[in-house]
């Protein structure tokens, strides 16, 4: 067999190669809006927003609230980036804690983190 035969044979097979078996597309990041503890909000001010903003049932925003509360931060949605800034926009403006005893007019504390565990 002339050696440019073999050549042009060895090119046509990584050719397939290289067809037969494409890439897993790559996932966009994703991120975890996290809400913090603070001793202003009232319960009620942080489940309605988790209820509202995030779209919880009522009583996964009180375990949430419970966990921000006990452990001192919780995530509570996750999603890409553009997603998870507008939640946590929607969070810190969401407005004055109308529940509280004294005016809580300052937004509730909130970060967001890439997720690495994926």
């Amino acid at each position: 067999m002339p050696a440019e035969a073999v050549i042009e044979e060895r090119d046509a097979t990584e050719h397939d190669r290289s067809v037969a078996t494409p890439e897993k597309p790559k996932r966009m990041p994703r991120y975890v809006v996290i809400v913090e503890n603070d001793e202003h909000h009232t319960f009620p001010y942080v489940i309605d927003i988790l209820r509202k903003v995030c779209g919880h049932d009522r009583q996964r925003a009180y375990q949430l609230t419970n966990q921000v509360h006990f452990r001192g931060q919780a995530g509570v949605w996750v999603g890409a980036l553009e997603h998870a800034e507008l939640k946590r926009d929607l969070i810190r403006g969401y407005g004055p804690d109308v529940y509280a005893r004294d005016p809580v007019a300052f937004p509730l504390g909130t970060r967001l983190e890439l997720l690495t565990d994926e």
